[in-house]
């Protein structure tokens, strides 16, 4: 069993986006996380989230960047603040109850995460990976979500932070 989640949290450059995979380690979730992590790929460093070095997240959450890491600034912005927040809101999530029991040591996460090349406030970067972290693990889990009222209702007026379309 895969669980599939996604957050979006913020605005501007320091805006998060995460889609998160959830699930067993007995399942095929468990074959792509060691796969992902075997397979890093130019400017894609897949890594284990952690809180502070040497207390790695539970469940276990392998952080994979979906911009092409662009120099030093959206690296360390990458991998400092934005990975710590991924961190910070799987774990509010696990010690919330949000995921089951046993996920603690028994499931694995994988978090697709953007960050913007012109992230400029490691603070808000850090704040909204957290929060969109958090709602991705939440969604997750949610039976249903987003119901069919919801997309009819989002069909009226598609857009991202990229593109609005002038009629949906």
């Amino acid at each position: 069993m895969i669980y599939i989640g996604e957050g979006f949290e913020g605005s501007g450059p320091n805006a998060a986006h995460i889609n998160l995979l959830l699930g067993p380690k007995e399942g095929p979730l468990a074959t792509a996380w060691a796969t992902a992590a075997a397979s890093p790929g130019p400017g894609h460093i897949p890594f284990q989230a952690v809180l502070k070095p040497n207390v790695p997240v539970k469940p276990a959450t392998l952080f994979i960047g979906k911009a092409v890491l662009h120099d030093a600034n959206h690296e360390n912005m990458t991998w400092g603040p934005a990975q710590l927040g991924v961190g910070a809101g799987i774990t509010r999530a696990l010690l919330d109850g949000m995921l089951p029991a046993g996920a603690e040591d028994s499931w694995l996460a994988i978090a697709l995460v953007w960050v913007n090349t012109k992230a400029d406030d490691a603070e808000a970067v850090y704040a909204n990976n957290k929060a969109a972290a958090r709602l991705a693990a939440q969604r997750a889990l949610m039976t249903g979500w987003p119901s069919r009222v919801e997309l009819e209702s989002a069909l009226q007026s598609v857009g991202n932070p990229f593109f609005t379309p002038k009629k949906p």
